[in-house]
């Protein structure tokens, strides 16, 4: 019934068991062998349930499949950091992205800002402090 003779054999032992238990509630209207053969055919299809319960398939049709990951986009949205730079103006935001997201140097963010080099740096390093405040120390 089982298909695997270990289960069997604990399903047998477990329908002995129960029959013993319960044999002040056995009625002598049916032999006693059909009592317990009922008793055991009760243990293996519980244990047959349990045991599809626990494959695989059978979780993912009784819960439904995992819902997918968000994606890393969604997450780098979400951060403290983009908040953050979200209260930071917009001209200090801009460099700080080329700087330290797409790896600019002064000079390339100069050129692409049209703005002189002196004035990337000043923007750098109030967009810095800026974050700081809003982050707090933790962040350095």
């Amino acid at each position: 019934m089982l298909g695997d003779r270990a289960a069997a054999e604990d399903c047998t032992q477990e329908a002995f068991a129960r029959a013993f238990k319960a044999w002040s509630s056995w009625r002598p209207e049916a032999p006693a062998e059909a009592w317990v053969h009922r008793i055991a055919i009760n243990v293996a299809v519980s244990y047959w349930r349990r045991q599809r319960l626990r494959e695989v398939g059978e979780v993912v049709r009784r819960l439904g499949h995992p819902a997918p990951a968000p994606s890393p986009a969604v997450l780098a949205e979400r951060s403290d950091l983009i908040r953050a730079l979200r209260k930071v103006p917009a001209k200090q935001a801009a460099a700080l992205v080329l700087r330290h997201f797409h790896g600019y140097t002064n000079r390339e963010i100069a050129a692409s800002l049209g703005v002189p080099e002196r004035t990337v740096a000043s923007r750098l390093a109030a967009a810095r402090a800026r974050l700081r405040l809003v982050l707090g120390e933790q962040w350095r």
